[in-house]
């Protein structure tokens, strides 16, 4: 009579994890216990049931195709990052070159089009930096609170945010722009909070969620330092 309670007792302490830290303890078990391991059958969502070695050997082909997939996706955006880094090499010697704010702004803006883009906006938070008199960029000046609102809705927590905007956040960051489909933002700064660095596409799938952003990480740094230059900060 205590064979049945003596079996839920096993069953009970036989828990999934007490089975997997075993197999992981005794890494020989398949070996020493080949022949039952060859009778196992496998449930299987299409098949019915499979012997463990052949769903083994699915998890690997399935893992190799994902690898596969992965490296291809890797190939394609490295042919694409390559010409582009090698631009921006380019940028960072006109930007380092420039003998005025304007002429900057204009290699910024001309490096832009250059790459089939609408444009590149710099905007820069008023209690950061000095854009009054005797400055005459103070068209340049963003108030920090009004853009709290678009940061929080856009970027949340991230410095970069790629995508779309409506009317009134476009109006906002851009009042002189035309056809602007999609855009790209970058918080400057070490922080991100000295202003906006926004590159803008007349295509609205130029730029989307989940593209990368070591490039425009590489520019939103290396800007205030350039800025400062003709630019006092507050």
């Amino acid at each position: 009579m205590k064979q049945v309670p003596e079996q839920s007792q096993a069953a009970a302490l036989l828990d999934d994890e007490t089975v997997a830290r075993f197999l992981l303890d005794n890494p020989d078990f398949f070996i020493r216990n080949a022949r039952q391991v060859e009778q196992m059958r496998v449930p299987h969502p299409v098949q019915g049931a499979v012997s463990l070695v052949e769903w083994q050997l699915g998890r690997q082909r399935s893992h190799i195709r994902q690898l596969e997939e992965d490296i291809t996706q890797l190939m394609a955006q490295a042919s694409i990052n390559e010409p582009l880094f090698y631009r921006l090499l380019r940028l960072q010697s006109d930007l380092a070159a420039a003998r005025s704010l304007r002429a900057l702004l204009d290699s910024l803006q001309s490096w832009a089009r250059g790459l089939g883009l609408a444009g590149a906006d710099v905007r820069l938070f008023t209690d950061k930096w000095r854009l009054g008199a005797p400055s005459d960029f103070y068209h340049l000046g963003l108030s920090r609170s009004q853009f709290e609102p678009l940061r929080i809705q856009r970027l949340g927590q991230q410095n970069h945010y790629l995508g779309k905007l409506n009317g009134p956040e476009l109006l906002q960051l851009l009042p002189q722009a035309r056809q602007v489909g999609s855009v790209a933002l970058s918080m400057l700064g070490d922080h991100g909070d000295l202003g906006v660095l926004i590159f803008s596409s007349r295509d609205s799938q130029h730029y989307q969620d989940g593209q990368g952003t070591v490039l425009l990480q590489q520019l939103a740094i290396l800007l205030p330092g350039l800025l400062e230059r003709w630019v006092s900060r507050a």
